[in-house]
């Protein structure tokens, strides 16, 4: 399959499968939307699914955040984070992007928005967008808000699911996940991913 950024584009305007795909790699008794309670204490936040292709392989860009982060510490994510107040979904995903990667919005053709995500534990209403670099970036770590980058070569995971028990804030749970170079993908970022490769298919 020859994927372009003209064919992402296309396939992200045909419409989003959201709930359907978020699904398949969603923590057991998590909630897929706010409550009226849970709107009351809803925080915006974006993330940025940005694409490269380099020897026929199309990589994301996912960072390991530091363990001294207030949210989601220790965890692989996309760039993104918190919105400021007035800004619109978009300009978070870019600003949050270049601040912690040191990607220049300049440099990204965005191609789409994937279908937003609600995290109960965080209070977190997560924006995910897709953008396109035209070839393997430079990148400027902020190092307080990542502590490595991760390129993940995305065609060759997309069949890749697994499960695994892990502690977390609630207790011990099994979870879906993606592992790769020692790291695990769960939570949001493998829901994210999920909606993507369905809309690939």
């Amino acid at each position: 399959m020859n994927i372009t950024p003209q064919w992402i584009k296309r396939a992200l305007d045909r419409g989003l499968l959201g709930s359907e795909s978020h699904k398949k790699m969603m923590p057991p008794y998590r909630k897929l939307h706010p409550s009226g309670t849970d709107k009351k204490k809803l925080k915006d936040s974006s993330v940025l699914l940005l694409l490269f292709q380099e020897n026929g392989e199309i990589y994301t860009c996912l960072i390991k955040r530091p363990s001294t982060m207030k949210y989601h510490a220790g965890q692989v994510a996309f760039p993104g984070g918190k919105s400021e107040p007035g800004e619109k979904p978009l300009d978070t995903a870019l600003r949050e992007t270049w601040e912690e990667i040191g990607i220049h919005p300049d440099k990204i053709d965005v191609l789409g928005s994937l279908s937003e995500i609600f995290v109960e534990v965080s209070s977190f209403m997560i924006h995910p967008f897709v953008g396109w670099l035209t070839g393997k970036p430079t990148f400027t770590i902020h190092e307080s808000e990542v502590e490595k980058i991760i390129l993940f070569p995305l065609l060759k995971y997309k069949k890749a699911r697994e499960f695994t028990d892990i502690e977390t804030v609630s207790g011990k749970l099994t979870v879906p996940c993606f592992r790769f170079e020692g790291e695990m993908i769960w939570g949001a970022t493998s829901m994210i991913l999920s909606e993507f490769y369905d809309i690939l298919e």
